[in-house]
C-alpha cells in the first residue's frame, strides 16, 4: 500500500554532500515512522537516521553531527542531507518505513559512493 522511490544519489569527492530523496507514495496516513538505512556487500544492513509521526529523530552514532533526517508531510517525502562524506559512508541506502508499526516498506536503494 506504500511505495518508496529513492533520489538523489551519487558518486561525491571526501568532504562533500549530497542530499537524498524518499517520495512516498500509497496509503500515506498509516505511515508512522520513516528512516534511512545502508547496507554494503558482507555488511549487515545498518540504520542510519530515523523520524517519527512526531518529528522525533535517531541518528547512529557513525553520523552524528554530520547527517540530517527530515520528512516533509505536505509533500509525503523523506530527505537525508549527508555532509562531511567519508569513504565509509558507501553503501546501498534504503528508505523505509512502518505502517501502523507493524508492517515495513522499502523502496529499492540507491547509491552512494564516495571516493577521491
Amino acid at each position: 500500500q506504500v511505495q518508496l522511490v529513492e533520489s538523489g544519489g551519487g558518486s561525491v569527492q571526501p568532504g562533500g554532500s549530497l542530499r537524498l530523496s524518499c517520495a512516498a507514495s500509497g496509503s500515506i496516513r498509516g505511515i508512522w515512522d520513516m528512516g534511512w538505512y545502508r547496507q554494503t556487500p558482507g555488511k549487515q544492513r545498518e540504520l542510519v537516521a530515523t523520524v517519527s509521526d512526531q518529528a522525533t529523530t535517531y541518528y547512529a552514532d557513525f553520523v552524528q553531527g554530520r547527517f540530517t533526517i527530515s520528512r516533509d508531510f505536505a509533500k509525503n517525502t523523506l530527505y537525508l542531507q549527508m555532509n562531511s562524506l567519508k569513504p565509509e559512508d558507501t553503501a546501498v541506502y534504503y528508505c523505509n518505513a512502518i505502517v501502523n508499526r507493524v508492517i515495513n516498506y522499502w523502496g529499492q536503494g540507491i547509491q552512494v559512493t564516495v571516493s577521491s
